[in-house]
């Protein structure tokens, strides 16, 4: 998936998650959601793969589980650079919901554009 097509499907969740859940996340604008899901492809650039490593013992402990944590940790960290006032989340548990499901999103893309290649 293109960066472009990766940054559209990231503002589309960040806008449906704050239609389905209005009292866990909150987005002002569709613009602020535009900014939100590029500011979270700048931090999971150049933040994520540090934090990855750094959690590296954790993740193998808890067989992959803290990444969800570590997705939490960069929305939060996004929330903070765009703004609480234009873009957060109710607390920690509702960023870690909102990475499990922007992970399960973003799996499904991925794959339906990986099996349009394979044909």
């Amino acid at each position: 998936m293109s960066y472009f097509q990766r940054l559209i499907v990231n503002t589309l969740t960040f806008v449906s998650l704050a239609v389905i859940f209005p009292n866990m996340i909150y987005v002002r604008s569709i613009w602020m959601a535009i900014i939100a899901a590029f500011v979270l492809s700048i931090l999971n650039m150049l933040v994520k793969p540090v934090l990855t490593i750094l959690s590296l013992p954790l993740t193998l402990l808890t067989f992959g589980l803290f990444s969800f944590i570590v997705n939490a940790a960069i929305l939060r960290m996004t929330s903070s650079f765009v703004g609480e006032m234009n873009f957060g989340f109710s607390s920690f548990g509702a960023a870690i919901l909102m990475a499990v499901i922007m992970s399960l999103v973003n799996a499904i893309v991925s794959e339906r554009n990986m099996d349009k290649y394979n044909e």
